[in-house]
């Protein structure tokens, strides 16, 4: 397939995924059915209009506001299904047209939706990182079959030990991890630990330099203090993504550094 083809039907199904997404955000921690009813509006409850459910251009279309009661429809719906129709096709702009792909859209399906609700409430719902046990494996399992890519599945899963013990130790510590950070590290670990083990140590060391860069500008920006809870898990999942996409060159510049050549 063409990789014009490819980018342009990942990026379509990213805007339709997205879409999945934002309901996953909003009904998931209110513990509500993913299925039924259909798309509405939280305030007057009205039914959204087929045509105003298309990604992104429904709310243009709405300028933002309900067609029925005009209540105001946060920008966050349309920039999570751009968000996610972008990370898909960097996504696939990376693994083109292989057995790993499925697996890895869906890692960024549930990354976006974990760190909306984290951002929220301070949260990664077990409904969503619990699943993700079962869903990733059964996703990687044709790269195993038709690659004989049985060193990377068990670097993954080494990889998914490693960080659980890592983040369990962390947990015990005062003013430790939180329970969530430490069902997620596993999942992470097993996508890091397929791509190889600096994939592994560069993205469980980037969620650390990025939680700790975002908590001293938000300090300055006297948004935080020290004694402020920040949520850990988008960072744990921005990076992953940028070990996904830059573990070699990051790890081969961080190498020079340590032993730079003549």
């Amino acid at each position: 397939m063409p990789q014009t083809l490819l980018l342009s039907i990942v990026g379509l199904l990213g805007l339709a995924v997205g879409s999945f997404v934002n309901v996953v955000i909003y009904r998931v921690p209110r513990n509500e059915s993913l299925v039924q009813p259909g798309s509405h509006c939280p305030h007057c409850g009205s039914a959204v209009r087929n045509r105003h459910n298309v990604p992104v251009l429904g709310w243009l279309v709405l300028r933002g506001r309900c067609a029925d009661c005009a209540a105001p429809i946060s920008a966050r719906y349309p920039l999570v299904e751009a968000g996610t129709a972008a990370l898909f096709v960097a996504v696939a702009a990376k693994f083109g047209w292989s057995w790993e792909l499925p697996a890895y859209l869906y890692l960024a399906a549930v990354s976006i939706a974990l760190a909306a609700i984290d951002i929220d409430l301070m949260r990664l719902p077990d409904k969503i990182v619990l699943p993700s046990y079962a869903v990733a494996p059964l996703l990687l399992l044709p790269a195993v079959i038709a690659e004989h890519s049985w060193d990377a599945a068990v670097r993954g899963l080494i990889a998914a030990v490693l960080l659980y013990a890592g983040y369990w130790i962390l947990a015990v510590l005062p003013k430790g991890m939180g329970g969530g950070d430490v069902k997620l590290a596993p999942l992470l670990g097993l996508y890091l630990g397929w791509l190889g083990w600096s994939s592994v140590v560069v993205g469980a060391f980037a969620g650390f330099l990025l939680g700790g860069v975002a908590g001293v500008l938000l300090m300055a920006a006297k948004l935080a203090t020290r004694r402020s809870r920040i949520p850990f898990g988008p960072y744990m999942l921005a990076g992953a993504f940028l070990a996904v996409f830059a573990a070699a060159p990051i790890a081969d510049w961080y190498a020079n550094l340590l032993l730079p050549t003549a």
